[in-house]
């Protein structure tokens, strides 16, 4: 029988990647889709900061703390997607390439990430007090511990399989950086679009 961490874990990476839920995975594969393969530890960094901003919100949410309506909060998860995959196609227009990367500062890229994170941390509090037994609020940092660290390996996990799709891109079918850019952003923009129009709250 597993343990209640092993459970709570299980069901924050299940969450991250739940094909069924999409749009969570749409915002790490727009936060990637400027990077190289080579450029691991850059994108390390970034779904560090998404990280840290989810976390946060997820923690102070399930707690109580902060409440969002759900409403808002399922409008503005394909917003931060529709605005990332944005930002990457500036950087596409205003960039110059050097040394096979973007000629770029990275620092805003790292507080959206944070930013944004504080949004889908809210919508990652929804999902995880719908998971919560009643008389289980001792126990409740220990599942939010274990919750979080099966998000990361999930948002991990997506982080790996679109690094590689993009070396195979354009390393070995030879796409340049900024058609691969526009190509990923568009694919994440796309349905954060759709999102955004049948999620509106008004």
């Amino acid at each position: 029988m597993q343990s209640e961490f092993q459970t709570y874990m299980e069901l924050g990476f299940e969450h991250i990647a739940d094909l069924a839920a999409y749009d969570h995975i749409l915002f790490i594969v727009a936060l990637c889709a400027i990077y190289r393969i080579s450029e691991w530890r850059k994108v390390g960094i970034l779904v560090t900061a998404f990280t840290l901003g989810h976390s946060l919100t997820l923690a102070l949410a399930a707690l109580d703390v902060i409440r969002v309506p759900a409403a808002w909060v399922e409008f503005l998860i394909p917003v931060t997607i529709f605005l990332t995959a944005l930002y990457n196609t500036v950087i596409h227009k205003l960039g110059e390439e050097r040394e096979g990367t973007f000629s770029r500062k990275l620092n805003l890229n790292y507080l959206f990430a944070l930013l944004f994170g504080l949004i889908h941390g809210m919508g990652f509090s929804n999902f995880f007090r719908s998971m919560l037994m009643p008389g289980e609020e001792n126990s409740l940092i220990r599942q939010l511990l274990a919750f979080n660290i099966g998000v990361e390996l999930g948002q991990l996990t997506i982080v790996a399989i679109i690094l590689v799709l993009a070396y195979i891109g354009m390393n070995r079918l030879r796409i340049p950086q900024r058609d691969w850019n526009l190509f990923i952003s568009g694919m994440a923009a796309g349905p954060a679009l759709i999102m955004m129009m049948e999620r509106w709250p008004f």
